[in-house]
Order: structure tokens, then C-alpha cells, then sequence
């Protein structure tokens, strides 16, 4: 039985390594070990510079996943959110709180000491964000390189990314023109299990969203409400921090799902994955929900973020490798 077993588990880890590369063929020149000759040690540096930065400020992980899925959405995976600047994209308000810039910095001084002028900062973002999964106890996975940096970074096109107020079909359509689809949309707010909100983006919710009960989102659930009023009084400080996942805020596990079930989602966008029928059925199959096909969430996750940072990127003659993140050469 142990030998039947053990061949299962080989199956299914071959089939994950061949889905993964097969993903890879369509990021437009991507590879997985693209630096295994110019700057062998590449993946190694990033990931010992994300464990570095964690060790201290674990909320780092978080702000790598939201700051890379930030930088996709606008000009694709090519790091111009990272580029200084009056009027570029970490200018424009959904950016102004992105968090993590630093350990790209650190991970890419690193990387011009072994390797000048190889490694961009668009794969640096790309391999920090995995590497910060996997510390939070999420799955791994391969992540294809070859990026370029992009020369372009403007504010005005960061306002179109989905907002937390947002109907799921907005932001359908949003996740259609990138190439993801409404699976994808759903894994990717998954990623929420490890993030933080501040009451500013919610607070609409627990006071005169209606004028009707107890004034609240009817799609709270009530014995959840005075948790959150407690957490974020009406007049409270809006800057406050709130986990997105009440039940394991530091675990990259798939009990967001439960939590948005429960009527206990703290953005209204989360809230809305259970509310709308499209995506109901996809919180259901990671929640294991009998009668449907189940899904493992840190499998798609993995997925899901491959397509993702096939998003626009640049390659060959495109863009160029920036000596400095923060700025273009």
C-alpha cells in the first residue's frame, strides 16, 4: 500500500511540473530557470533576502503579494510600480500604501554585487512574492524569469485596478482583459488570508450602510458586527489594521473562504465572492463543499500567480535591466 502510494503522489507531482511548464511556453519567452548560467545563484539571493526581511516584519509578505499583483495590472509584470517619480504609478492613491519596495532593493543590491546588470527588478518582485507565500506557509511553486524592467510608470493608469468597493462583474471584467479568468479571480483574492485592511476601506460597512436594523451591510454576519465595530469604532482611527482573514491572518490557507461563507469577508469585494453566483461555486469547491469538484487553494494559487505574471511582460529587446529599481537607467 505505501509503494501504491508513493507512486500516486509521483504521478500527481509530475502532472503539477508539467501543468507549470506547460503555463510557462505562454509568457511570451519566460522560462523557469532563465539566470541558471548568467546568475546561477539568483533565486537563492532573493529568497534568502526575503527570509532576512520576514524574520523581522513578517507583514512584508502580504505587501509583496498585493505590490506584485499591483504591478501586473498596470503596464504588466514589468516593476513600474517601483520607479520614483512625480506622477508615476506609486504616486497614485490605491499604491500610496503598498508596502515591501525595501526587500526588492535590498534583493537587487545583492544581486548587482554577484551580477551586474543581469537579474531584472520585474523577476526580482515576481520570486520575492512566492518566496513570501512559502514563509507563510503556503505551497511553492516554479516561477518562469526572463522578465525586463519597463521604462513607462504613470499614475493615471493605476486608477483602473479592482477596488474594494467594486461588483464582481467589474471586476470580471477587469481579471478577462488581463487573460484570467473568473477561477483566477477568486484564487487571487485568496491570497487576502494573509493580508491586512485599514478600517478606512470598510468601516462604510458597519455604520448607516443602511437605514434600516442595526444601520449595517446586511451581508455581515451579525455576530461577527460587534467584533469589527469594537475593532473600528465610528469614530475611530481610520488608519487602524484589521486582518483580512480573522481566523489565521499570518497563514496562507484557504480559511478566507470559510470566513467569506460565514458573512465574516472584511472588504465588501471579498464579501461579494459568496453574495455573487459566478464565484459562489468556486469558494464552495476550495472549501471542499460535497457534490462539487474540489479544489486545493495553494495549488491554484500557484497557478493562478504564473498566469498572472505572464501579464504583459516584457522580454528579448523590450524594457531594459534597471541598475536601481527606483529608477530608470
Amino acid at each position: 500500500m505505501e509503494t501504491s502510494s508513493s507512486f500516486k503522489t509521483s504521478i500527481v507531482l509530475v502532472f503539477l511540473s508539467l501543468a507549470f511548464a506547460a503555463m510557462s511556453v505562454h509568457g511570451q519567452g519566460l522560462r523557469v530557470g532563465f539566470y541558471s548560467r548568467s546568475c546561477p545563484r539568483a533565486e537563492a539571493i532573493v529568497r534568502s533576502t526575503v527570509q532576512t526581511h520576514f524574520s523581522s516584519n513578517p507583514s512584508i509578505a502580504p505587501g509583496l503579494l498585493r505590490m506584485h499583483f499591483h504591478d501586473c495590472f498596470v503596464q504588466g509584470c514589468d516593476a513600474s510600480i517601483l520607479i520614483d517619480g512625480p506622477n508615476t504609478e506609486k504616486t497614485a492613491g490605491p499604491n500610496r500604501n503598498l508596502r515591501g519596495s525595501e526587500v526588492i532593493d535590498d534583493a537587487k543590491a545583492r544581486l548587482e554585487a554577484a551580477c551586474p546588470g543581469v537579474v531584472s527588478c520585474a523577476d526580482i518582485l515576481t520570486l520575492a512574492t512566492r518566496d513570501a507565500v512559502v514563509l507563510t506557509r503556503g505551497i511553492s511553486w516554479q516561477v518562469p524569469t526572463g522578465r525586463r524592467d519597463g521604462r513607462v510608470s504613470l499614475a493615471s493608469e493605476a486608477q483602473n485596478l479592482p477596488g474594494f468597493q467594486e461588483s464582481i462583474e467589474s471586476q470580471k471584467q477587469k481579471f478577462e482583459v488581463k487573460g484570467l479568468n473568473t477561477q483566477d479571480l477568486v484564487t487571487l483574492v485568496g491570497g487576502h488570508t494573509i493580508g491586512t485592511s485599514a478600517c478606512q476601506f470598510f468601516r462604510y460597512r458597519l455604520y448607516n450602510f443602511t437605514t434600516t436594523g442595526n444601520g449595517a451591510d446586511p451581508s455581515i454576519n451579525p455576530a461577527f458586527l460587534p467584533q469589527l465595530r469594537a475593532l473600528c469604532p465610528q469614530n475611530g482611527d481610520a488608519a487602524t489594521r484589521v486582518g483580512l482573514d480573522t481566523a489565521s491572518a499570518g497563514r496562507f490557507d484557504a480559511s478566507f473562504f470559510a470566513n467569506v461563507r460565514d458573512g465574516r469577508g472584511i472588504l465588501e469585494s471579498d464579501q461579494k465572492l459568496w453574495t455573487d453566483a459566478s464565484t459562489k461555486t468556486f469558494v464552495q469547491r476550495f472549501l471542499g463543499v460535497r457534490g462539487l469538484l474540489g479544489l486545493s487553494f495553494n495549488v491554484e494559487f500557484g497557478r493562478s500567480m504564473v498566469k498572472m505574471g505572464n501579464i504583459g511582460v516584457k522580454t528579448g529587446t523590450e524594457g531594459e535591466i534597471r541598475r536601481l529599481c527606483s529608477a530608470i537607467n
